[in-house]
């Protein structure tokens, strides 16, 4: 920090494994804080690997992250801008040797700082966390413990403890008051003036906080000053009346070690709104906000219950302290286990899936009556229910939390804790209140999941199980839903026998709905029927178009029809409004089949639709696909189209190795929500 300059810091180590694959289920535990109160990072102190947060992205991108600013923070981290919202600059690096990931760190400056990281401050940061991160290799490997205590340097000279008491003596003659603070807002001096204005002696406000020692000062909101001033590094101000009718300013000069505040008697006026902190042992007002805070964005974010589970146990349970989550829901009279973590044996939590809701357990009881539970040991859950009752899980302590959603209980939270632990009147107004949070996520996420099962059940029904396996010929298929949302589309693929030649046909109806699919299955029946009587291609799209003008839908159909004569090695192709194919000659040269077509499907009763022939030689691969393999917001079609034809040159191996080089993770749909379907087919001989 004082390398760099910068006023605040803190240090997390990475749990688990070092060397153990994957991020998932991995947490970030802050070991060191300088510079400014824990409290302040409260909602942080351990969190998932995962998480939107700057030192969690730097471990997992191994990189240095940069925060310009307040603007920048509320932009890429909403939710650390919510709770502190103030002018800073922030870095996180991550602390990484020999390719394992050990923890990671973050400094922070006030926003006079620059808008970018210099190149010596980055250089810095990145040698410090280099050192760091090989002493803790070297002392994993040596079966050393990573975490020490801290060494601060001590000044015991006579010239400095002589200087101390002329300093004392001269702000004892001042007739303003004059205090010190230490970052966690505690006085640690107070001139004679001090105890005088604010009307308590001083030996009473040694040691102790401001808003917390004085009543009138005893308000959530004029602690928010004192953190604007740490994280800012800003002097700041505000007044307060001291009861009856005094008004008193205070002026806040922050330090990287402290606060020096500066009290004068004011003329009457409106102090400023802050946010404020409990006394010490109770959990602080500043966590209880920011945790309310932080979950409300992350539940936001929330899509299924998984999501919902994950974010209850990396935002709730680290900052608490838990141990265990299991999310309990009511369904058809029984109690059933929507997800858990914490649990090493899974028979623990399968003993409550199924249980009535009628049993004297804890969970059913708080679920039906909607009222909280807290119970800080083992002997106050059995005094309330006998031992046959309580259905142990190993844990020492639990708060069983009502999940009530527009005045209806939708389920049951379940936090468990492997010690004893205290619950404070502040932490069951949280908990109960966490609870109203996370009832609306969960019920908005079961809601979602539900229509996302029907709905892609429904469509993964009208699309073929399997593609019958022809002689002569190689076929592979794929199909993927779109990435956003839970909408389902109309897109579609069949390959149709039909003696000794073969039919394929691949389309994509207009619209994310389930009545989108349910006009898919009917073209799609319709094609096989008009196949079935011999009908050749370009009738076959005059057929289906006249098809979909009478079901008078009002939804329009891009379709690509063709004839394979395997032993002519020719193909008789049709095309309604839908994207070329791609044709990969055996010799590995791809080409766009720039053939004929007619409009969309829907459109014109009396449209036509040519028939284009071509040579489909043994080894070549003709490619069909629907539009969103290609189509991205941004993109150019044609430069799309390109990068298509160019996977496809460079795919080899088996048909379904190339389907999987055409339809991977990198492709254009998983930046959008448009669904994929494609049919490749290769004749062999």
């Amino acid at each position: 920090m004082e390398d760099v300059h910068a006023h605040s810091g803190a240090l997390y180590l990475l749990s688990g494994s070092p060397a153990g694959g994957g991020d998932s289920g991995r947490m970030l535990e802050m070991v060191v804080k300088a510079g400014l109160p824990r409290a302040f990072s409260a909602p942080w102190e351990r969190v998932a690997l995962t998480a939107p947060i700057p030192v969690a992205q730097s471990v997992r991108e191994s990189r240095v992250v940069w925060v310009a600013g307040e603007e920048d923070m509320a932009r890429r981290y909403p939710r650390i801008a919510v709770v502190l919202p103030y002018p800073y600059c922030l870095a996180a690096a991550p602390l990484i040797s020999a390719g394992i990931p050990y923890g990671a760190l973050y400094i922070t400056w006030p926003a006079s700082h620059p808008p970018e990281l210099s190149t010596t401050e980055r250089a810095l940061i990145t040698a410090a966390c280099d050192h760091l991160a090989l002493r803790f290799r070297r002392a994993a490997e040596q079966g050393r413990p990573l975490v020490v205590e801290p060494q601060f340097p001590r000044s015991d000279a006579p010239a400095a403890a002589s200087a101390a008491t002329e300093a004392v003596r001269m702000l004892d003659r001042l007739p303003d008051g004059v205090c010190g603070l230490d970052v966690n807002g505690r006085v640690t001096y107070a001139n004679a003036a001090t105890g005088e204005l604010l009307g308590i002696p001083v030996p009473l406000l040694a040691g102790s906080q401001l808003w917390t020692a004085l009543p009138y000062l005893n308000d959530p909101v004029y602690e928010d000053r004192y953190r604007a001033a740490m994280l800012s590094q800003h002097t700041t101000s505000f007044s307060v009346l001291r009861p009856p009718r005094d008004w008193l300013a205070f002026r806040l000069h922050p330090g990287r070690d402290g606060v020096s505040v500066q009290i004068t008697p004011a003329r009457a006026g409106v102090s400023d709104i802050a946010a404020g902190e409990s006394r010490d042992e109770r959990p602080p007002r500043l966590v209880t906000i920011s945790h309310i805070a932080n979950l409300a964005i992350a539940l936001t974010e929330a899509v299924g219950v998984s999501d919902v589970i994950g974010l209850v146990a990396d935002e709730i349970m680290p900052s608490l302290g838990g141990s265990a989550l299991v999310i309990l829901a009511a369904d058809n009279g029984r109690l059933r286990v929507l997800g858990h973590r914490g649990y090493r044996d899974p028979e623990v939590v399968e003993r409550f899936d199924g249980v009535p809701l009628t049993s004297q357990i804890p969970g059913a009881q708080s679920l039906i009556t909607g009222v909280p539970s807290f119970f800080e040991s083992r002997e106050q859950l059995e005094r309330v229910y006998p031992e046959r009752y309580a259905t142990p899980d190993g844990m020492a302590a639990w708060a069983y939390l009502p999940l009530i959603a527009s005045g209806r209980p939708v389920g049951t939270c379940v936090l468990g804790f492997a010690e004893e632990h205290r619950f404070s009147t502040d932490e069951r107004s949280v908990l109960t209140g966490l609870g109203g949070l996370i009832a609306q996520a969960l019920e908005r996420a079961r809601l979602y999941d539900t229509k996302h099962r029907l709905a892609h059940g429904l469509q993964e029904a009208l699309l073929p199980r399997s593609l019958p396996a022809l002689d002569g010929l190689e076929v592979a298929a794929r199909y993927r839903p779109a990435t956003e949302g839970m909408d389902i589309g109309g897109d579609f693929y069949d390959l149709i026998p039909t003696g000794r030649t073969a039919a394929a046909v691949i389309g994509d109806i207009q619209g994310h709905n389930v009545t989108a699919a349910a006009l898919m299955g009917q073209v799609r029946t319709a094609v096989r029927a008009y196949t079935a009587v011999g009908q050749p291609p370009g009738q076959v799209m005059e057929s289906t178009n006249r098809l979909l003008i009478d079901l008078d839908q009002d939804l329009l159909a891009s379709c690509a029809y063709l004839h394979l004569d395997l032993r002519a090695h020719r193909a008789h192709l049709a095309r309604a409004g839908h994207p070329h194919p791609l044709l990969r000659e055996p010799d590995g040269t791809v080409r766009v089949l720039d053939i004929a077509g007619g409009p969309l499907l829907g459109v014109d009763p009396a449209a036509d639709y040519p028939t284009t022939t071509m040579t489909l030689r043994p080894g070549s691969v003709l490619a069909l696909y629907t539009d969103g393999l290609v189509e991205s917001p941004g993109t150019d079609m044609d430069d799309a189209l390109a990068a298509l034809a160019a996977r496809l040159a460079r795919a080899t191996g088996p048909l379904e190795a190339i389907a999987d080089a055409l339809v991977g993770p990198d492709t254009p749909a998983g930046r959008h929500g448009d669904d994929i379907a494609l049919l490749l087919l290769r004749p062999t001989r």
